[in-house]
């Protein structure tokens, strides 16, 4: 299962929750059970495709709820701040900036910056993030192995869904907490 789906779980942990994804999927490639090259090119996809999906939203869909809960916080303020200022070096960044990963390519959806620059500069920002996080991944697989041992590959599987899981939901309990702030500084 692990051979035949693996890349595409990389490629939609990516797009919804992403360093941990990424980070797994390399794990899998050191472990020799996915390729190397189709884990990092799930990985960028799998971002670029969420990032550019985001964009979109805050392009044509700034009406809906979600979208204004999301750019009505303090994060958003500092986010369009940012963006201002720099906006090439932001949309080169985001992605690597803690608690901005979703608002940050919204924001740039409702600024001036066109859909084509953000495509490129977003293409190539995946990628340096998706092969980074993935080489993190494979390169640390040696350390993941002496930290849990000669486990077997379903264990090692399922310490890492465990990993995944905690991962979001701190990450949920932050972006909830966050929204609320926004919400009520707003």
């Amino acid at each position: 299962m692990i051979a035949h789906y693996g890349a595409w779980a990389v490629f939609f942990g990516a797009a919804i929750e992403g360093e941990t994804a990424a980070f797994l999927g390399g794990i899998l490639a050191h472990r020799q059970l996915l390729s190397y090259p189709a884990v990092a090119v799930a990985a960028v996809l799998g971002s670029f495709v969420a990032d550019q999906a985001c964009f979109f939203a805050g392009r044509h869909a700034a009406h809906l709820k979600f979208v204004q809960r999301l750019i009505a916080g303090a994060a958003a303020t500092r986010v369009k701040e940012l963006l201002e200022r720099h906006p090439t070096g932001f949309i080169l960044a985001f992605r690597f900036i803690y608690g901005i990963r979703t608002i940050g390519p919204i924001a740039i959806g409702l600024s001036n910056v066109s859909a084509l620059k953000f495509a490129c500069l977003n293409a190539a920002a995946a990628t340096v993030w998706g092969v980074a996080f993935t080489a993190a991944g494979y390169l640390f697989g040696n350390a993941v192995e002496m930290l849990f041992g000669h486990l077997s590959v379903h264990r090692h599987l399922a310490i890492g869904i465990a990993i995944a899981v905690v991962a979001v939901v701190i990450l949920a309990t932050a972006c909830r907490r966050m929204l609320k702030l926004g919400i009520r500084g707003g």
